[in-house]
């Protein structure tokens, strides 16, 4: 082996190194001074929507340059215990103080009401309300039984009042279930479960003012309570239902029942 050559290799490798190892620093040391060192800064892991809450499953820390750094943005997980996003925030960006908030009158059910809309409750049993197995979130088309006759049954009906309408609350379970007051929460951010079912003896529907009249109407004058069915969420198909009458259940005895109340009541 040609120990001289080797070694001579060895030193200009030596001294490659320390030169890229110098640029690398000078260029370090470059941007340190353009933009500022380094420091920690909160930003979201996924997509994060309004109103949901920011748990660790959400967001997470990287080392940014100062100047890259936005204003009211967070160091740590625990400066967002128990605060919910109060607009959208995007993967990748910053989590900062104006995109958050604490609930509070501003995240509760009002802000979760469209513009134009309204919402109304109605009290609920069991047979209403598919078993109580409807959500928030959900969606349901609403019947209602009406007498228009003074208790003749064969202008009995059942009709389809609305369609399609979304479920605000189940009693105090709202659309994006947020804590109503401060919990303290550990020192990691705890993950909520916001699907699970609970007890309740009413739901909150939307509606526009004229459904509201509607559902109050039936409420205020058929005595007896509207029944809701669920429909899938992706289902935005409104059909043209006809009522349902005394005669439709009879089917082929119809025209007895017909014969029998046309004499009763001529």
């Amino acid at each position: 082996m040609n120990t001289r050559a080797f070694t001579l290799a060895l030193v200009i490798s030596l001294i490659a190194m320390f030169m890229v190892y110098t640029y690398m620093e000078d260029q370090k040391a470059a941007m340190i001074q353009r933009y500022g060192t380094e420091s920690s800064v909160i930003v979201a892991k996924v997509n994060i929507k309004e109103l949901e809450l920011i748990d660790d499953s959400k967001i997470q820390v990287i080392s940014i340059p100062q100047s890259f750094l936005q204003p009211g943005h967070f160091k740590s997980m625990r400066e967002l215990e128990n605060t919910i996003a109060t607009v959208p925030i995007l993967k990748g960006e910053q989590v900062t103080k104006p995109r958050v908030t604490y609930p509070g009158a501003k995240t509760g059910l009002a802000r979760q009401v469209s513009i134009g809309k309204r919402a109304v409750a109605i009290t609920v049993t069991e047979n209403q309300a598919v078993s109580k197995l409807i959500r928030p979130g959900d969606r349901v088309d609403i019947l209602a039984a009406l007498d228009y006759a003074a208790g003749r049954k064969d202008k009995y009906k059942i009709v389809t009042v609305l369609q399609d309408v979304l479920v605000l609350s189940t009693g105090l379970s709202m659309t994006n279930e947020i804590p109503l007051i401060g919990i303290k929460t550990p020192s990691v951010i705890r993950k909520m479960n916001l699907n699970t079912y609970t007890r309740y003896n009413t739901i909150t529907l939307e509606l526009d003012p004229f459904q509201v009249q509607k559902i109050s109407f039936i409420l205020t004058f058929s005595g007896r309570p509207p029944i809701l069915t669920l429909r899938n969420n992706s289902d935005k198909n409104i059909v043209a239902i006809r009522g349902t009458n005394y005669f439709d259940i009879l089917g082929s005895d119809a025209n007895d029942a017909k014969a029998f109340f046309k004499k009763r009541y001529k």
